[in-house]
């Protein structure tokens, strides 16, 4: 088979990292003061703009045109020059911001570019290197119209939606043991020396930490045990006021209109005083320690036994956050990803009317990697296709080959969207939710 398939995932991030980078006020100052060529780095800028808008279309079509795959690996590699020249220059920019060079009078620039130093050889040769790279990304430009990449105006995958609290899984397999441990701690009054526990539930994305989280939080014993409860979903775009106030809307059953943190959070104590309760806070990414201190000062006027449940990728976040043992959501057994996969491919069609296809299913389900949100999606997009040809495609497509970015689910994901009917291709998805 051909080379690796190049994921556009990974150079889209580095574009926008590289735009803004040279959008910063150090790079601004920096061009302006050493009298570097301005226009010639907002050139850059738009070339790289220019290459970003075809990247989606690229990765799709580089499936079946290995001169796409070709130009999408060339261009990593001119990101990656990019990236070098343009960090040896915010290098320089945070520097002279350190150093305070941009206060220097404007006779004293004159004179210090006059003398032959390293760093005025740095200089002297930048607005030649941004020009070189330049015409590498221009060579680009000009051969992504040769090749028919064009804009892709509606992105496949949307920015996730909130997660909420209902249960919608239909079957849950390979969770009952992790499920009834932590249901234990949940029910104990002196999990923690504290009154409130904190407890995190860790794994990689798609692994079925919010799934969990919900069916712990809908449990008939834990309705029973809590006075008040609550679910928010605090996500990568942390915010202090919004997880309070969600926290808040949830306990009194009426939305509260103050933006005031402090004001929610002292309303959140009142009616939190007393009372057990359980949060679950989904989705956290912030590792910043304070932000977690201050977010849970509230929480500490709950009756002992109160508890938090916490879902995380990250380690560091739940090792700060925790004071109960974290528990690590481990993938899925192959038995159990296939059974997922089988319940929402065939939905009530019993998998042994296709002995052809219950065969190639448990091989794209090991393909899985026990990640349930890849079978869930994959068994889903699949779910009207009960043909062996299109479930051999999938299990012998070079999408499996895509190189793993930020989710350990994107092939699976990939090919999910790759089989769904063109109508539902254009509506947002939810496809990289937790």
């Amino acid at each position: 088979m051909a080379g690796a398939l190049i994921g556009e995932a990974f150079i889209s991030t580095s574009i926008r990292m590289l735009c803004d980078k040279i959008a910063s006020r150090e790079f601004i100052d920096l061009f302006r003061q050493k009298k570097l060529d301005q226009p010639l780095l907002m050139k850059l800028k738009r070339t790289l703009l220019t290459l970003n808008v075809v990247l989606d279309d690229a990765e799709e079509k580089q499936i079946e045109k290995p001169a796409v795959r070709e130009w999408l690996d060339e261009l990593k590699h001119a990101v990656f020059d990019a990236e070098d020249l343009l960090n040896e220059i915010n290098y320089e920019a945070l520097r002279c911001k350190l150093e305070g060079e941009g206060q220097t009078d404007n006779l004293t620039n004159k004179v210090w570019n006059f003398l032959p130093t390293s760093r005025n050889k740095f200089y002297q040769s930048t607005n030649a290197k941004i020009q070189e790279l330049l015409r590498k990304l221009e060579d680009f430009v000009h051969l992504k119209s040769a090749l028919g990449l064009t804009e892709v105006v509606v992105r496949k995958v949307s920015q996730r939606t909130p997660t909420t609290s209902l249960v919608h899984e239909p079957c849950v397999y390979g969770r009952d043991e992790v499920k009834e441990n932590i249901l234990k701690v949940l029910l104990s009054d002196d999990a923690s020396k504290d009154d409130v526990s904190v407890i995190t539930i860790v794994g990689m994305g798609g692994v079925g930490k919010t799934t969990l989280a919900r069916l712990l939080y809908n449990d008939d014993k834990v309705k029973e045990n809590f006075t008040l409860k609550a679910w928010a979903c605090v996500s990568e775009d942390y915010d202090a006021i919004r997880v309070t106030k969600t926290l808040f809307d949830s306990v009194t059953s009426k939305p509260c209109n103050t933006t005031d943190l402090n004001l929610l959070q002292v309303k959140l104590t009142e009616q939190l005083r007393g009372k057990k309760f359980l949060f679950v806070l989904d989705d956290v990414w912030n590792e910043k320690y304070t932000d977690w201190n201050c977010l849970q000062t509230p929480f500490t006027s709950g009756a002992r036994g109160s508890k938090v449940l916490v879902t995380t990728r990250n380690k560091n976040v739940a090792s700060f956050m925790q004071n109960v043992p974290i528990q690590t959501l481990e993938p899925l057994s192959h038995e159990d990803c296939w059974l997922l996969l089988a319940k929402h491919a065939f939905g009530n069609v019993n998998c042994s009317e296709h002995p052809s296809l219950e065969e190639i299913g448990m091989k794209i389900a090991r393909k899985c990697n026990g990640l349930p949100l890849a079978a869930q999606t994959l068994g889903g997009a699949l779910r009207s296709k009960l043909d062996f040809e299109v479930w051999n495609k999938v299990l012998n497509s070079s999408i499996w080959e895509l190189p793993y970015q930020k989710s350990d689910i994107l092939p699976a994901l990939e090919l999910s969207y790759h089989y769904l009917p063109a109508k539902l291709k254009r509506a947002p998805t939810n496809l990289f939710k937790n």
